[in-house]
């Protein structure tokens, strides 16, 4: 029985994805402003624009986690891939907290300085939940290592792409900040995690190491 995986619904499963992806877009349209200004950033604007590139990474998401038109649906409702006011708090949130907020410290969230603290530091970290909420539906759907390591490798460039247009951060690094930082808790003998679970993830994190991480 400690091999076996439970099933996960699928609704919670691309919730998991789509999370991620609503930190993605918010923060990809700060940083496709001129000078970190929050107030001028428009989602819907960077949809549009990147739409081929959105299209492509939700049909990855789909074949990655054998997702039905309902699951599918959920990116729809919770509404992040439509335009809506991206705020400072929110940026704080999805940054987790790298500044510190208090209510008579709101306005200095805006600050330029402060705006690009909250971007970096929640590119790396909803990137990396990406990467993690991918591997796991995957996992869950039945796609091993053999037939899901590129797609998820796709489905993270195009992920990167919508977060940072400047350059900043890459697929390799998302991978390696992913591997340290979720791995060692699943794959230790001390974790909780079934061994059919430790073994997709093995496997899902070998096979990435090929796909993204080059360096010598």
């Amino acid at each position: 029985m400690s091999g076996q995986i439970t099933p996960v619904p699928e609704s919670m499963l691309a919730r998991e994805i789509f999370g991620p992806l609503g930190g993605i877009v918010e923060i990809g349209a700060v940083v496709a402003t001129d000078g970190w200004a929050v107030a001028e950033a428009s989602v819907g604007e960077l949809v549009a624009r990147r739409q081929d590139e959105v299209d492509q990474l939700l049909a990855a998401v789909r074949a990655l986690g054998g997702f039905s038109d309902a699951a599918m649906a959920i990116a729809d409702e919770l509404g992040w891939l439509r335009e809506h006011q991206v705020t400072a708090p929110s940026l704080l949130l999805w940054s987790g907290c790298i500044e510190e907020i208090s209510p008579h410290r709101l306005e200095e969230l805006e600050r330029p300085t402060a705006v690009r603290r909250m971007c970096h530091m929640g590119t790396d970290l909803q990137l990396a939940y990406f990467l993690q909420a991918l591997v796991t539906a995957a996992i869950a759907g039945g796609k091993d290592a053999g037939q899901g390591a590129e797609r998820v490798a796709e489905a993270l460039a195009l992920a990167v792409a919508l977060a940072d247009d400047a350059g900043r951060s890459g697929a390799a690094d998302t991978f390696r900040t992913w591997r340290v930082t979720f791995l060692p808790g699943i794959l230790r003998p001390d974790s909780t995690a079934p061994e059919g679970g430790k073994a997709g993830f093995r496997a899902y994190a070998h096979a990435l190491e090929g796909l993204l991480d080059t360096a010598d």
